[in-house]
């Protein structure tokens, strides 16, 4: 015996994929950028540390804080972000870090000093900790469970 709206026996789910809204896709778009701009910016900035070092004046030992900064930011708060975004609210918490992280890489170009730049770089670290966790808890809530789901956390 076959569904009468499908041609799947009777009791199988029928696994026609449903098409997403355009606001779905710019729902997801908008995190995947922002999970790509917080893992991009951990080694991204390897490129840029012989310059930075030039233009600053900077040793080997400053550079590394550099670098540092940020992971710290994000490591170091990481677990506190995902409690945030359950208390505060996940896009409440989204568009703020986002914001924070917007500013700080603002900031991050315009400083003329090392200490302001490792600072400017914990921002954003401490900011993408925000992002990161929130990010997937709007991606898993906003997504119905199972094969819609797992397509969008596979984008």
């Amino acid at each position: 015996m076959t569904s009468p709206l499908t041609d799947a026996p009777a009791g199988v789910p029928d696994s026609t994929p449903e098409r997403w809204s355009p606001r779905l896709w710019g729902t997801l778009l908008v995190l995947c950028a922002a999970m790509f701009l917080d893992a991009l910016d951990v080694s991204m900035v390897g490129v840029a540390l012989p310059s930075i070092a030039t233009d600053l004046g900077l040793s080997t030992a400053t550079l590394q804080w550099i670098v540092s900064g940020y992971i710290l930011g994000y490591g170091g708060l990481l677990l506190l972000g995902g409690r945030a975004a359950d208390l505060l609210g996940r896009r409440r918490v989204f568009l703020v870090a986002l914001a924070v992280f917007a500013l700080a890489s603002l900031l991050g170009g315009l400083v003329d000093s090392g200490p302001l730049l490792i600072a400017s770089r914990f921002i954003k670290g401490l900011s993408a900790a925000f992002t990161a966790p929130a990010g997937l808890s709007i991606i898993t809530t906003t997504f119905k469970e199972g094969p819609q789901r797992n397509r969008a956390l596979s984008i």
